[in-house]
């Protein structure tokens, strides 16, 4: 990767905890131009992973998330971490649902230390991963596959999770709002979401701090029906009060 590469890369890393930040700003932090700066941004606008106004730059507001490969790429270390935070609460033996996201698929990797772990999942990237531990069993949903991450989607794939009863729910999401709802981006992926929160005995939640706050369309559920967020610090007082008073438990990366 080089330099214009990696820089572009920890801008939207910045805007992803920032939201939006002026032309000015950003030239500041990365030590550029004005000029370089809204080189970067006009190619990183062009390919649809952040939206320009006016004197500045944000992550776009409108109904898709970021690209498949680009969060891939976003906080690895964050997730990372919390993961191996994740797989300290899930025991040999435990039967688990987890869904689509590149944050469940850092769990995934973490799990993989674990011994005879029944996994259902409609992520065929959690499901390769899975996989490579002999002593699993991995369970995929039926449905339609999205091609560009490999999540698989729709009403066969919501059917199917509704027939089992598992102890863990390992789920990512888009954002979280002040009121503590969660929020994604694709209808059709929402509603396989809130089968794994209806039919899990425990819920955890995983997803990197800059989730808190991001827009996003579609109600997955709320912070109540969750056991446990996974997180990574620093986190606001205004977050961890919400959770708190939620009744859910906490844990920082």
């Amino acid at each position: 990767m080089n330099r214009a590469d990696t820089r572009r890369k920890n801008l939207l890393e910045f805007l992803n905890k920032r939201g939006y930040a002026t032309i000015e700003e950003l030239a500041q932090q990365f030590s550029v131009t004005p000029q370089t700066m809204r080189r970067d941004i006009n190619q990183l606008a062009d390919s649809g992973q952040v939206q320009r106004f006016h004197g500045g730059v944000g992550m776009p507001l409108g109904s898709e998330n970021i690209i498949y490969d680009q969060r891939k790429l976003l906080f690895t270390e964050e997730k990372r971490r919390i993961a191996e935070l994740v797989a300290q609460h899930v025991p040999d033996g435990a039967s688990l649902c987890i869904n689509i996201g590149t944050t469940t698929e850092a769990v995934a990797y973490a799990l993989l230390e674990k011994k005879n772990l029944r996994v259902l999942t409609n992520n065929l990237n959690v499901a390769r991963i899975c996989a490579g531990n002999p002593s699993f069993e991995v369970i995929i949903a039926g449905g339609t596959v999205r091609s560009h991450d490999l999540g698989v989607i729709g009403v066969g794939a919501e059917h199917f999770m509704r027939e089992f009863r598992m102890d863990f729910g390992i789920i990512g999401i888009s954002g979280i709002d002040e009121e503590g709802n969660l929020l994604d981006y694709d209808y059709r992926e929402v509603s396989v979401a809130r089968t794994i929160i209806d039919r899990s005995r425990r819920v955890f939640l995983a997803c990197d701090n800059s989730k808190f706050g991001r827009p996003a369309m579609v109600s997955v559920g709320h912070v109540d029906q969750l056991e446990a967020v996974f997180t990574n610090a620093p986190l606001q007082d205004r977050w961890k009060n919400m959770i708190k008073n939620a009744g859910t438990q906490l844990y920082l990366a």
